[in-house]
């Protein structure tokens, strides 16, 4: 009770007597300054400490990555040690048969798993990219991952010491994480003999990942009771590690275990490094992982490395609060300093205190006579006070008067170049746009009269040629059978030759006058282009998957629509080598308020799609990349389908495949002078 009355008074004093309240006024800067260098002082050390802390397991990474990179130069220099060994070269120049099962005992005088000898004839069972450098004579280094059946043919012991029982899965792991090099041996002749093929298995290989933590987390380099710690990854399996089964223990080893799906996510599947906070198996780590990749680049495991975060933690804490004891003491220590030197400032202060208080709430006061000698220096600061908030009052007056002033220029002066900008940028938009309808109708201009100049050009001679040919058939009679083939083969490249100048003259004729354009059911003329598509491919190895939803009808040219069809389906059929899946879909066109305007049809193959550099020229005449084509096709559609104010858009992955989309109006929009633009993805 008597604790809750001296507190009590305590804060009546604070209320009603402004000594108190002055000197928490005073003491109250120290306060803020020793509070804020705190807060600073915690956050510079959190952030330091932090950053810190992933930098040191980025060097870990580092260091990790280049202890990997020096155990494979090591590999492959014993390799190339056994190459030039006197019994290698001596048995290679006098008895090579029995050369393969002399390296094959070598493996462990070496410190290698496996040595194997290939001869060239086994070239072709290498992928291709190590079969191009071993022509060339370069020894290589990877990773890889060989099941059961490879191991086996490696070493008869590697598929039982590749094997992992999964942690907690019930399951036996059998396939193997290698580390592989290849080094060709070449005969006097300079010409590819033998190719030495050793490593080291990584499943289980506790004395690899010990020794690379032995390089990497050297004694004193992590803080006390902390354990670092590296990781080989199969996959997201631990096939190597010294990750403990029980950190606190520090007992086993989690080999067998998976790694979390968001360091699966960002390194297995993107292929990107991985630094930060990460729980590993039992306990939270500071962790770095990077991809390991095979020889084509694929990611097929990771490199971790990593210590306890714990240990740190505490160490942290430990400063922390240490530093918050001595913060504590300053502040207590300055307080008792503060209050004695206050008190006979008190009365004076006070005064001031109320002018102070009440200015900032809009009252003009004043300070005035202090009842002090004139040479006091809180008689003089009350004077300075006083002369300073008349001056900061005129300021006050001055700064509002031009801050109106400005806010209005600024205002009129944004609002003017806000309004020429977008004017400017609404002309050199529609410069861009008619410069490039410009520079298309040119073009298309002065190749449409020079194809149709060649294509008559052609045909005379052709003409000629043909009835040469029937003549020499009629004159020759029975005699004829004699040459058949021969004459086969020249009414062949007669009927390419017309097949090339016909779609030169269809191409010069772009524009004009074919048929009529009329109301057209866009399901019918794909369902024909089918039908004229499946006859052509009878004898490929193609299947044709087609989805018609579209309902609108379109206004065009029939036959030129169904050239289109025909010409972009049997591009997809030759994208694929006439062998795969073609699909066709259909459906209505609608625009961003989800009106119907038109409809679509969609043409996708599984072929080999188109590179960015080639996709933004398809369209341009006589491009093309194969050996038969012209190069007219696809510019002729674009032709044809830009006259009834169509559109053709093309998206295309390489390796993939492609879709070619004809966008139709319901109502023809005529272009006969521009071609509309084609979006590309």
């Amino acid at each position: 009770m008597k604790m809750k009355q001296f507190i009590l008074l305590w804060i009546k004093r604070f209320r009603t007597m402004v000594r108190y309240r002055l000197l928490v006024l005073t003491s109250m800067p120290i306060v803020i300054t020793l509070f804020a260098l705190f807060a600073l002082t915690m956050y510079w050390t959190v952030t330091y400490t932090w950053q810190n802390a992933l930098m040191n397991v980025k060097s870990d990474l580092a260091v990790a990555h280049n202890s990997i990179e020096l155990l494979q130069k090591e590999q492959r220099m014993n390799l190339t040690s056994l190459s030039s060994s006197y019994d290698f070269q001596h048995l290679l120049r006098t008895n090579e048969s029995k050369l393969p099962e002399w390296v094959k005992r070598q493996a462990e005088n070496y410190a290698l798993d496996f040595v194997v000898l290939h001869p060239v004839s086994a070239l072709d069972s290498f992928p291709l990219v190590n079969q191009a450098l071993l022509l060339t004579g370069k020894p290589q280094t990877f990773f890889q991952v060989l099941n059961h059946d490879e191991l086996f043919a490696l070493n008869s012991t590697l598929p039982v010491s590749a094997q992992i029982p999964l942690l907690r899965e019930n399951k036996l792991e059998s396939r193997g994480l290698i580390s592989r090099n290849l080094i060709p041996i070449f005969n006097r002749d300079n010409q590819l003999e033998w190719i030495i093929d050793g490593g080291i298995l990584l499943n289980n290989s506790t004395q690899l990942v010990d020794r690379i933590r032995d390089l990497v987390y050297s004694y004193g380099t992590l803080p006390l009771d902390s354990i670092g710690t590296v990781t080989l990854f199969m996959d997201d399996i631990r096939v190597s590690t010294n990750v403990p089964l029980n950190s606190d223990q520090l007992n086993g080893r989690a080999i067998g275990t998976r790694v979390s799906l968001e360091v699966q996510q960002q390194v297995l599947i993107a292929g990107d490094n991985w630094v930060g906070r990460a729980f590993v198996y039992d306990d939270w780590y500071i962790s770095a992982y990077e991809p390991l990749r095979d020889y084509n680049g694929h990611v097929i495991g990771m490199l971790y490395t990593g210590y306890l975060e714990w240990p740190l933690l505490e160490t942290f804490l430990t400063n922390i609060a240490e530093f918050s004891v001595g913060i504590i003491a300053v502040l207590l220590l300055s307080g008792g300093l503060v209050y004695r030197g206050a008190r006979d400032l008190f009365r004076p202060i006070e005064k001031i205190h109320n002018v102070v208080r009440v200015v900032p709430l809009g009252l003009n006061r004043r300070i005035g006579d202090l009842g002090l000698c004139k040479d006091h220096e809180l008689a003089i600061f009350g004077q300075q006070f006083d002369s300073m908030l008349d001056q900061l009052q005129q300021r006050n007056d001055l700064i509002k008067r031009a801050s109106l002033e400005l806010e209005d220029k600024v205002h009129s002066r944004t609002q003017s170049l806000h309004d020429k900008t977008q004017e400017l940028e609404q002309y050199i938009k529609l410069l861009n746009q008619t410069r490039s309808k410009l520079v298309m109708s040119e073009k298309l201009a002065a190749l449409g009269e020079l194809t149709a100049g060649i294509a008559h050009e052609i045909n005379n001679p052709t003409a000629v040629i043909l009835g040469n040919v029937e003549l020499l058939q009629l004159e020759l009679g029975e005699d004829s059978q004699r040459v058949t083939e021969e004459l086969e083969a020249i009414h062949e490249q007669i009927d390419r030759i017309r097949n090339i100048t016909r779609s030169l003259l269809q191409y010069s004729r772009q524009g004009g006058v074919q048929d009529e354009i009329t109301w057209q059911h866009l399901n019918l003329i794909v369902k024909e282009s089918l039908t004229l598509v499946g006859s052509g491919t009878k004898s490929a190895d193609v299947q044709i998957e087609s989805q018609l939803d579209a309902k609108c009808c379109v206004e065009v040219n029939r036959h030129q629509l169904l050239q289109v069809l025909v010409n972009l389906q049997m591009n997809g059929v030759h994208a694929m080598g006439d062998k795969g899946l073609l699909k066709i879909k259909t459906e209505d066109w609608h625009d961003d308020n989800g009106n119907i305007i038109g409809a679509a049809v969609h043409i996708s193959d599984h072929g080999c799609g188109i590179s960015e550099d080639n996709l933004a020229r398809i369209f341009d005449p006589f491009f093309t990349t194969r050996r038969s084509g012209t190069g007219l096709g696809l510019s002729v559609s674009q032709s044809i389908i830009s006259e009834v104010g169509g559109k053709i858009t093309v998206k295309s992955d390489l390796g993939i495949g492609s879709t070619f989309s004809i966008y139709l109006h319901e109502k023809a929009v005529i272009h006969n002078d521009l071609l509309l633009p084609v979006e590309v993805y």
